[in-house]
């Protein structure tokens, strides 16, 4: 009998590489295992560190969201600034405070109850240069760019609700051809 057969073959970086076990409740205990022991390594890092670590991670999900048009609805400008204030300040305040604007007015682009003005967005773009200077590059226009890219794809998501009624107001009265 073949024992190799009975092995589980996991290749998620979750569980780690190329790991194989014999039972999902084998995985599962070294899973969580390993994850203790991260955490407690974690705890021995200098809070520097741990922003830096943060920031760098910030900057490449921004970068991938921006290879790819997403069309699921979620606010992804207002979750990355949430993050980025969030792993920076210990009160988003003090962020508002630094780049002049009230507190109610970043909470406002923060919640969605508002959209950010481009002086709010430049303000963000000068900070974040600032900010990401010792950790990484960090191309000044990013903040625009997840903010527009966020604004086509939601455009072009809710095609279907707003084509039949702007497509009644387009017309072509010359000919092309």
């Amino acid at each position: 009998m073949d024992r190799k057969k009975n092995i589980i073959r996991v290749e998620d970086a979750e569980y780690g590489v190329d790991s194989r076990y014999k039972s999902n409740k084998e995985r599962e205990s070294d899973a969580s295992a390993l994850l203790e022991k991260r955490l407690i390594k974690m705890g021995y890092l200098p809070k520097n560190q741990i922003i830096r670590a943060k920031l760098m991670q910030l900057k490449f999900k921004m970068d991938d969201y921006l290879k790819e048009p997403v069309y699921d609805g979620q606010n992804y400008f207002s979750k990355f600034l949430e993050t980025y204030i969030d792993t920076i300040y210990s009160k988003r305040s003090g962020f508002a405070k630094d780049i002049d604007i009230t507190p109610v007015r970043l909470s406002q682009v923060i919640n969605n109850h508002r959209e950010p003005k481009d002086e709010f967005i430049m303000k963000l773009m000068i900070h974040s240069e600032r900010v990401y200077t010792n950790v990484c590059e960090f191309h000044k226009k990013t903040w625009f760019q997840v903010y527009f890219h966020e604004k086509i794809c939601d455009t072009m998501s809710r095609q279907e609700e707003w084509l039949p009624k702007i497509g009644k107001h387009v017309k072509i009265s010359e000919s092309m051809v």
